[in-house]
């Protein structure tokens, strides 16, 4: 398993988020773009999972679920980098987001991408 480290203190995208479509597109191709940065020296493989960790440093109420937009794209860049063909199931399992609370921590995300045989 490899963590790629993003310097987000919020979730760059939501489902709560009521942006205009353009304004969306373009945080959309910053965080796909980030995703395909980070990724594209791991090299093709024939399938990974993948996880996105918010570090976070106080206990206030979040939801999981809110920031599947942003996993999603940084997935989307996955595969811009070319590390696998498609962000189906058959080339990538992609697990709930999760909120980790680390008190002394800055706030940061964390995608975990493992190769899987």
């Amino acid at each position: 398993m490899t963590a790629y480290r993003f310097d987000w203190q919020t979730a760059p995208l939501t489902e709560n988020d009521r942006l205009h479509w353009q304004a969306k597109r373009r945080i959309v191709k910053d965080v796909r773009l980030a995703g395909k940065l980070a990724t594209r020296q791991m090299g093709p493989q024939r399938r990974v999972e993948v996880t996105l960790v918010w570090v976070v440093k106080d206990k206030r109420k979040r939801d999981e679920d809110n920031i599947v937009p942003t996993l999603k794209a940084l997935c989307d860049g996955i595969v811009d980098a070319g590390v696998v063909p498609d962000d189906t199931p058959v080339y990538m399992i992609k697990h709930m987001p999760i909120i980790r609370f680390e008190p002394k921590a800055v706030p940061h995300f964390e995608l975990e991408v493992t190769p899987l045989a």
